[in-house]
């Protein structure tokens, strides 16, 4: 008898004190039986649009099942069922952190890169990123250490991007030597890499929408701050800065005088014909007034012309009179 209630006791306390867990607001949970995770019927993640941004043949190799996601609150689960717990709140890591070799990247604090004028660079910056929901079994049972992959994916993408990249401006889509218009130290790759650092990051989004579908881990921002050269070129590439931006300046003062001096050159012509049209009104006027007179009758223009006479005598204080 006391056997039994050991027993009982021991079952009671195994199975069902240790039974209760909590999954918090932040937190998601997937839960196994004998070590398979509990699947939605039918379901896998290349039927997901989130698949929608990986090639055919990535499709086929990263087709995971969809598991039941357990949401917050107090659960219950049996003894030879396993709960992963997983934090899905958005969390930020610098770029240049090797999860594999944290002394790598100059102790994880700037990524080394390449331009595509073959110059050496340092990038320094953070990526936000997620556990995807929807792709828990990829995270939790598909890769080993998808931190891992992801930052190596994103890495390796970056550094494609930064060798290969060319502005609109750059690519000859817009004259790249107008002064005023593209700057001309833009010829230089890391002035233009610089200057569109938005349009970089924003980019990284876009080509790294494959993360979710490969490794369950949504990237949710790049935000790369700086971009620097290496010391021995530092001091060049100012240079050739300082250079460029004087000729930009001179060049945009001499374009802006030339600019007000075809201004001013159309306002003067545009004042000589207001005056030329001011002393042509009054002949016009005086014309269309003959030419009415004229046409009352044959006496009426020496009458009109006769009276003006007289009134122009009275005016004179001298007329001069021809035999």
């Amino acid at each position: 008898m006391e056997y039994f209630i050991g027993v009982m006791i021991y079952f009671f306390a195994r199975c069902i004190l240790s039974g209760f867990y909590t999954v918090d607001q932040n937190e998601r949970a997937v839960k196994t039986i004998f070590g398979r995770a509990q699947r939605i019927d039918g379901q896998r993640t290349s039927q997901h649009p989130m698949s929608t941004h990986l090639s055919p043949d990535e499709g086929k190799r990263y087709d995971f099942p969809m598991v039941q996601a357990i949401g917050p609150g107090l659960h219950f689960k049996l003894p030879w069922e396993q709960v992963y717990k997983v934090s899905i709140a958005t969390e930020t890591m610098n770029m240049a952190f090797d999860p594999e070799s944290p002394r790598s990247n100059r102790n994880g604090t700037v990524l080394d890169a390449v331009t595509r004028d073959q110059l050496n660079i340092g990038l320094t910056g953070q990526i936000r990123y997620r556990v995807s929901e929807s792709n828990l079994y990829a995270y939790l049972f598909g890769i080993k250490t998808p931190i891992t992959h992801v930052m190596g994916y994103f890495v390796s993408v970056l550094r494609e991007k930064i060798a290969n990249y060319e502005s609109n401006k750059s690519t000859g889509k817009e004259n790249a030597m107008s002064i005023g218009d593209t700057h001309i130290s833009e010829t230089i790759s890391i002035n233009d890499l610089r200057k569109n650092l938005r349009d970089i990051n924003d980019m990284m989004i876009q080509d790294c929408r494959g993360s979710e579908a490969r490794y369950g881990i949504i990237l949710d921002a790049s935000l790369i701050t700086g971009i620097d050269p290496p010391p021995e070129v530092d001091s060049a590439l100012a240079a050739i800065n300082t250079a460029y931006n004087n000729v930009s300046s001179e060049i945009s003062l001499a374009k802006a005088s030339a600019d007000q001096t075809i201004v001013l050159s159309k306002r003067a012509v545009e004042i000589e014909m207001l005056k030329v049209q001011a002393e042509v009104e009054p002949l016009n006027a005086m014309a269309s007034q003959l030419r009415a007179l004229k046409s009352m009758g044959a006496e009426v223009l020496p009458n009109f012309v006769r009276n003006v006479k007289m009134g122009l005598f009275k005016k004179a204080k001298k007329v001069i009179l021809s035999k």
